[in-house]
């Protein structure tokens, strides 16, 4: 099907996930670029491929909307451009998900932070990433840049970190909770079966409220500065505790 005006109503429709309410709402986010596509089709959870016309391209199992380069410049977010988007459903999770070696994110805002530990998360081999309610939005189109596709790949969860950290405590998984006060040297931390590695919030750390709930305090050891970009310790941390 070929589209060419700005007021189409499927392109009105596809605007609006680009805010993430409308994206709650409906269930449903943008990608662009041919290898998130490509991941996202791995996935299972592309609808439909939106393309500049006349562009061949790969996906011709789902439905196809050719447009032109201005409706793709009304929906796409990336600074560089692209001539091809795909909508894809959210996937469905549960407390079921959430497996043995999970990683947590308390108050974690910067999305590219959030994006280099979901990536580094499924490629160390972790289960699962949580995330409180009020860290960045997953389907932030810089958070799924970001993870180059890993976000597709590995249960990514938003709930009440309090609720999840219980649950977990519940199945008998240690919470290990990144803090530079009254905590362990990280090569000093023995690798539980179970565990949940916590990591706070970019400027406040993790939170005192989740800090009480964990079982261990851990820090990494370091010359000169005090602390490390969230992302940094994180992959440090999960590198640390990997199979």
């Amino acid at each position: 099907m070929e589209i060419t005006s700005l007021t189409n109503a499927k392109v009105k429709q596809w605007a609006k996930y680009k805010e993430k309410k409308y994206r709650e709402k409906e269930r449903r986010f943008l990608i662009e670029g041919e290898h998130l596509i490509e991941e996202a089709v791995r996935a299972n959870l592309v609808e439909c491929i939106i393309v500049e016309r006349e562009k061949p391209h790969p996906f011709q199992q789902f439905p196809v909307y050719e447009v032109t380069p201005e409706i793709l410049r009304k929906l796409e977010s990336s600074v560089s451009g692209t001539w091809i988007m795909a909508v894809c459903h959210m996937p469905q999770y549960s407390e079921a998900d959430y497996g043995q070696r999970v990683i947590v994110l308390d108050d974690v805002q910067d999305p590219g932070n959030v994006g280099t530990i979901i990536r580094t998360a499924l490629s160390f081999g972790y289960d699962a990433v949580l995330l409180s309610a009020h860290s960045c939005d997953i389907y932030n189109e810089k958070v799924i840049r970001s993870t180059q596709g890993a976000l597709f790949h590995i249960p990514v969860i938003r709930g009440d970190v309090h609720a999840m950290l219980m649950e977990l405590k519940q199945r008998g998984s240690r919470i290990l909770a990144t803090s530079l006060h009254n905590a362990s040297a990280l090569r000093e931390v023995a690798v539980p079966e179970a565990f949940a590695l916590v990591f706070g919030n970019e400027g406040k750390g993790v939170s005192e409220e989740v800090l009480r709930l964990a079982d261990t305090h851990v820090f990494i050891e370091m010359h000169t500065f005090e602390s490390l970009n969230v992302a940094v310790a994180a992959g440090i941390c999960m590198y640390a505790f990997k199979k």
